[in-house]
């Protein structure tokens, strides 16, 4: 048993999208949820810059005693993963795992379209996995353009978010796409405006912060890391941004 702290980071908001789904198969567990927003997005820095800022923001948990850290950021997963596992072991990390193997495995036209930043695309764990798991399937892959900034700034609901995202998916469904995976953890805010766009086309959207809360869930009972029957959850937000900020992460988290 062991009531420390699990750690979630993410560039700014999106890792939320990943704080709900734990929070709701470990109501029982406190979380520290640690957003940078100072320097979002991450999406097209270089590789170097975004394992030094991903380093920085795990320390933090780890200074704050967090048992096991999730790496809610696609990106970070791409460029840092297997830097922060060797460097912090043995800390139980979990990266957000690309969900192209269930997008690949439940098509049935053939087809996958892929939302993602381009830092992802470009890294060695999507192409790994979408050669393992695509292998007669064609993989379509979009940088979800503008769409960090959308959430980041409160703005999904706005025409031009629907304008950003029709953009951004016309290309798939023209390709026959019936399965769209997506690839960062802000990309979900925009779930509402994604399914009226592709409404009534068969389309499944594929979302991998339900598989990330249950590897969560996983590795605390591997490692007999569970929080206390009687134990009373805390929920903390931090950033390196401003207390602006971190009371926006707050009440987006609630929302």
């Amino acid at each position: 048993m062991n009531n420390n702290p699990i750690g979630i980071y993410d560039s700014g908001f999106g890792g939320l999208t990943v704080w709900r789904e734990v929070r709701r198969a470990l109501p029982g567990e406190s979380l520290v949820y640690l957003g940078d927003g100072k320097n979002c997005p991450y999406g097209s820095r270089p590789e170097e810059e975004v394992r030094s800022l991903a380093d920085d923001a795990v320390g933090e948990l780890v200074a704050a005693g967090c048992k096991l850290i999730v790496v809610a950021c696609n990106t970070a997963t791409a460029a840092a993963i297997d830097f922060l596992r060797t460097k912090y072991a043995p800390l139980p990390i979990v990266g957000m795992e690309p969900a192209v193997k269930p997008a690949c495995l439940h098509t049935r036209s053939g087809v996958v379209g892929v939302l993602a930043t381009e830092r992802s695309l470009d890294g060695e764990l999507f192409r790994r996995t979408a050669a393992r798991y695509g292998s007669g399937i064609e993989v379509l892959t979009v940088p979800g353009r503008g769409f960090v900034e959308l959430v980041e700034q409160d703005r999904e609901a706005t025409p031009e978010a629907e304008a950003c995202v029709r953009e951004a998916v016309e290309g798939m469904l023209e390709r026959g796409a019936d399965q769209i995976v997506l690839g960062c953890t802000h990309y979900p805010f925009l779930l509402p405006v994604l399914r009226r766009v592709v409404e009534g086309r068969g389309i499944e959207i594929v979302d991998p912060s339900p598989a990330v809360a249950r590897r969560v869930v996983q590795l605390l009972d591997e490692n007999d890391l569970r929080a206390e029957s009687s134990h009373a959850p805390e929920y903390r937000f931090c950033t390196f941004a401003d207390e602006s900020y971190r009371t926006r992460l707050e009440h987006k988290a609630f929302l």
